[in-house]
């Protein structure tokens, strides 16, 4: 367990001397809630893999459909750097026919640049573990373009997903 840790620390500690180097792009002063659609892939490893091929007939690469919600929160001096809390609901499998639901709470950090990391709690008919997920959100305009990595390890194997989607600006 030491291991994800040690991974989550190295991930923030990197963004610190790319949010001051960002400082003349600005932070965000007001907490900030956005959310938008979500799309994507996992891939399972291990006894899940194992689970769904022997259960369901089904491939260990699902489809992800969902939606995000977002808020932003103590914006970090003048950085830009800013905390920020994620909510994301998926169904996955619906391409193979199957119902796989799964909730992600994940709470973080994001730099001025759009590089973020958070940890949190996920649920899913594998059970509940820790989600990690890092990635980085491009900007154009009010229309943010997040892509995203997260990772979910548990006793019975390991889920790797990368989504993105889409969300507006909204004060």
């Amino acid at each position: 367990m030491r291991t994800p840790l040690l991974i989550a620390t190295l991930v923030v500690a990197s963004l610190v001397p790319r949010t001051r180097l960002a400082a003349q792009e600005g932070a965000e002063k007001t907490p900030v809630d956005i959310g938008g659609p979500r799309v994507g892939l996992t891939v399972l490893g291990g006894g899940l893999a194992e689970d769904l091929r022997d259960d369901f007939d089904a491939f260990p690469v699902v489809t992800q459909f969902g939606w995000q919600y977002e808020a932003r929160f103590l914006p970090f001096a003048d950085n830009g750097t800013t905390g920020v809390t994620e909510l994301v609901l998926l169904i996955g499998g619906a391409e193979q026919g199957l119902f796989l639901p799964s909730i992600t709470w994940l709470v973080g950090v994001r730099s001025a640049r759009g590089a973020e990391f958070g940890l949190g709690p996920n649920v899913s008919l594998a059970g509940a573990a820790m989600a990690m997920g890092g990635g980085v959100t491009l900007r154009a305009g009010n229309v943010n373009v997040p892509m995203n990595l997260a990772v979910v390890p548990s006793g019975r194997g390991v889920r790797i997903s990368l989504l993105t989607g889409f969300n507006m600006r909204r004060e």
